[in-house]
């Protein structure tokens, strides 16, 4: 695994009410429902931090490497509705990690990626 991270998916300034927006919105729970964790209580912190794996074999070996670590994997690898292939791990203090190919997010020799507008 590169020492790098592709994607923090929400930060805010004040949780409560980012919390009752995006429930509001729908989501937060889709997002634990994606990473298989509970919404409710501390299982999901609100947001997942994200690796983008250049090829869909690399998701596999990223997710074996993170449990080997000590990790804990919190959903295997599927094909993803967008296109892609993704699952997730928790590190040991239970962030969850997404690591994921995304064939639209093409990644630079030096680790970055280019988000398509």
């Amino acid at each position: 695994m590169e020492q790098r991270l592709s994607l923090i998916t929400l930060g805010v300034a004040d949780l409560d009410r980012s919390r009752a927006f995006y429930e509001r919105l729908g989501w937060r729970r889709s997002l634990a429902a994606d990473a298989k964790l509970s919404p409710e209580g501390g299982g999901f912190a609100g947001f997942t931090l994200a690796y983008n794996a250049r090829t869909r074999e690399e998701v596999d070996a990223t997710l074996a490497e993170a449990v080997s670590a000590g990790a804990t994997l919190l959903k295997p690898a599927e094909d993803a509705f967008w296109g892609g292939y993704s699952g997730y791990f928790a590190d040991p203090d239970g962030f969850a990690w997404e690591v994921a190919w995304n064939p639209g997010f093409p990644i630079a020799p030096d680790g970055s990626i280019h988000i398509p507008a």
